[in-house]
This record gives C-alpha cells, sequence and structure tokens, in this order.
C-alpha cells in the first residue's frame, strides 16, 4: 500500500465534508443535501468507521483559563524499542498524538493534563520509567493561535455548504454556532466528552443511559459545551487515505512582539493545521499536513514569506502515526480503536494509572486490529 494512496470514493469525500460543517446533524438533513437517502449515508458511514477509514470526534477545544494543559514531550528511546514504547503510550488517556518521528527524538508525543503538576506526575511516574525511554524533553504550549484538525475538505459545492449549515442551525456546533467564553468542565461534561472521543454522532438517548441522565439534559449540556467553544468536532479520514498523508512539525522562533501576528499569518497558510506558543528554546510551533514530503520546503519557505521576521530552528517528519486525537492507528494507517481521554481527570495522570483500554462502545466504535482482508470502501 503506498503511503499517499486514497482508497476513498467521491461520495465518501462528500459525506466527511458535509459531517465536518454539521458534525451531529441527523442523517436525514443530510440526506436532502447530499442525494441519498438517510439509510444509505448511514450505512456509508458505519462502513467508514468501523473499517477505519474515518471517524468524528469530540474533544477539549485549546488550553485556557481553567482548561487543560497541553505539552509537546521529545522522547529518546533504547535501540530498537521506539515502536514498543509508542504502542504503550499510545494507549494513555494522556496522549493526544504518539508519532515516530525523524530527527533527535524517536518520538513525540502531545500530551494532556489537567495542570502543571499531573504533567509532571505523568512524565516522572510513567513516560521517564518505561523500559525503553531513556530521556525526555518538555515544551508546555502556553497558547494555540490555530487548531484544524487535518483540512476543511472542498468537495460540496458553496450552495449545498449554505444548505446544510441553514438545515442543522447553530446547535449543530457548525459555523453558525454562536461562540461563548469556554467555561471548566463540569463532572457530566469530562463524561461526556469521554464517551464521544470515540464517536462524536452517538445519540443523546444513548449517552443518557450510560451518563444516568436524562436526554434532555444531554441536549443541553452538548449545546453549551460546543456553541460555546469548549469542545470542539473533528470529523476527519485517516491521514494515510486522505491526500495528505505526511505529518510535519515545524519549530520557529519570532519576537515576542511579533507571535500574535506572525500565527495570524501562518494560520492561513494551507497546510497548517496546529499552531501553538510554546516554553523552551524556541517559541512557535506549526504542526501541517502535506501531500508529500517533498512540500515541506514548500511551507517552511511559504511561512519566510508570509512572516519576515520567523526563524525556522528545525523540521520533523512522521515516520509513523500511532495516535491521533483519541484514536489508535495500526500499521496500516487505519483506526483500530479509541482511548478515552484523561480529561480533568487529575488522579490518572498524578498516579499514571492510565488503562490502555478501548473506549465506550458505541456506534461506528472499532475495537482490535482490523480483519487481514478487510473491505474497501
Amino acid at each position: 500500500m503506498r503511503t499517499g494512496e486514497s482508497v476513498l470514493g467521491e461520495a465518501d469525500l462528500a459525506l466527511i465534508h458535509a459531517l465536518q460543517i454539521t458534525p451531529r446533524a441527523s442523517w436525514t438533513q443530510l440526506s436532502a443535501v447530499l442525494g441519498a437517502s438517510p439509510d444509505t449515508l448511514a450505512r456509508r458511514w458505519e462502513h467508514l468507521t468501523s473499517g477505519g477509514y474515518a471517524w468524528a470526534s469530540l474533544l477539549p477545544r485549546t488550553p485556557g483559563p481553567g482548561g487543560p494543559l497541553h505539552a509537546w514531550v521529545e522522547v529518546d528511546c533504547a535501540g530498537g524499542r521506539s515502536e514498543e514504547t509508542a504502542a504503550e503510550l499510545a494507549g494513555d488517556g494522556c496522549t493526544l498524538g504518539v508519532h515516530q518521528v525523524t530527527g533527535d527524538a524517536d518520538l513525540l508525543l502531545l500530551v494532556l493534563c489537567p495542570d502543571l503538576h499531573a504533567l509532571d506526575a505523568y512524565l516522572s511516574r510513567r513516560v521517564q520509567r518505561l523500559p525503553g525511554v531513556i530521556r525526555s524533553r518538555t515544551q508546555v504550549v502556553t497558547g494555540v493561535h490555530s487548531a484544524r484538525n487535518l483540512w476543511r475538505l472542498d468537495q460540496l459545492t458553496p450552495g449545498q455548504v449554505q444548505q446544510l449549515t441553514e438545515a442543522a442551525g447553530p446547535a449543530s456546533g457548525g459555523p453558525g454556532a454562536r461562540r461563548a467564553r469556554p467555561r471548566p468542565l463540569g463532572g457530566l461534561d469530562e463524561a461526556l466528552v469521554r464517551e464521544l472521543a470515540g464517536d462524536a454522532r452517538r445519540s443523546a438517548a444513548e449517552l443518557a443511559r450510560t451518563c444516568g441522565v436524562s436526554e434532555s439534559t444531554v441536549r443541553r449540556r452538548l449545546d453549551a459545551l460546543v456553541n460555546g467553544g469548549a469542545l470542539v468536532h473533528h470529523c476527519v479520514p485517516a491521514p494515510r487515505f486522505s491526500g495528505r498523508p505526511v505529518w510535519a512539525l515545524i519549530k520557529a522562533d519570532v519576537p515576542p512582539l511579533d507571535v500574535t501576528p506572525t500565527a495570524t499569518a501562518l494560520s492561513r497558510l494551507r497546510q497548517t493545521r496546529l499552531v501553538t506558543s510554546v516554553t523552551g528554546g524556541h517559541n512557535l510551533t506549526v504542526g501541517a499536513w502535506l501531500r508529500s514530503v517533498g512540500e515541506l520546503h514548500d511551507i517552511t519557505t511559504g511561512m519566510e514569506r508570509a512572516a519576515p521576521s520567523i526563524r525556522i530552528i528545525g523540521t520533523v517528519l512522521s515516520l509513523r502515526i500511532h495516535k491521533a486525537g483519541a484514536q489508535v492507528l495500526g500499521p496500516d494507517g487505519r483506526r483500530t480503536h479509541h482511548v478515552r481521554p484523561a480529561v480533568g481527570a487529575a488522579e490518572e495522570c498524578r498516579t499514571h494509572a492510565v488503562p490502555p483500554t478501548a473506549g465506550a462502545d458505541g456506534p461506528g466504535t472499532h475495537h482490535g486490529p482490523p480483519p487481514a482482508e478487510a473491505k474497501r470502501p
């Protein structure tokens, strides 16, 4: 299988694009725009998610007052231990990204913890005690300037996009949603995030049964969380089958007064998906999804044109993605299962009691490795 190979058809990409715009729209609402019956759309989405070719996930949006803490962690491994160490860390609820990478480190992690104390505990009691780990280096994320998971597909026409947005309304979590100031997550909110990390389209009825509350309570809390900006839906194809299979992290340094305008300029670049301010020897990192390794040169030169004061410190390419968000990916690039994120669960990070088990059972959640002869969509 070639790295950039795509097995997704036009109808599959159109469905994913529609769900990017209106993540929790009903199949009936989507049917009127996509020209397929609700049953056909439901079956197609089930086929994509059960096969590991696409997923919809709901996760905390960004760090902020009272919100979670993110950090980039570089890990050096003993010879021949990188893959098993990556697989072990991918099972932790505290990791939202696990990559085997080029450069000075063997692994690069994106870690989620409630606070600095929990981050210290997770690193010292969990990461640094793994047999395959020699050392680690950490950069705390102090600000997120742009956070687009993969990218918005361009499959639908402008008319279809408008029709979808109007049909679903602001409660869908789409572009028309009003954004209030994010508030800290409560106990029910954290439970909902854990349940929706693997399948953001789970019904309110199912969530109500799982969380022990009424359906109206679930709907009210989801509307408040999504519309309030505390959570974000990610509906994406698996990177290997997306047309942009190469992930890169670019490290850069800019004068402190130029950070905000530089980050804004970099966020406009098509390949850019994540721009963060960080602690350490450089103050900015840029995550990008590329069509090929050769495109890395294009984006670094584009960054320098967009922000003349920027200085590129280094670049890292992902050799293999073990985990993206809450999703664990197999060697063939398809999702195998998801892991509940440690949202607000400080004790999980502090005691490193992070079970490497799959998340809640829900529609479209696939547990275990994909079958050897799985059919392509």
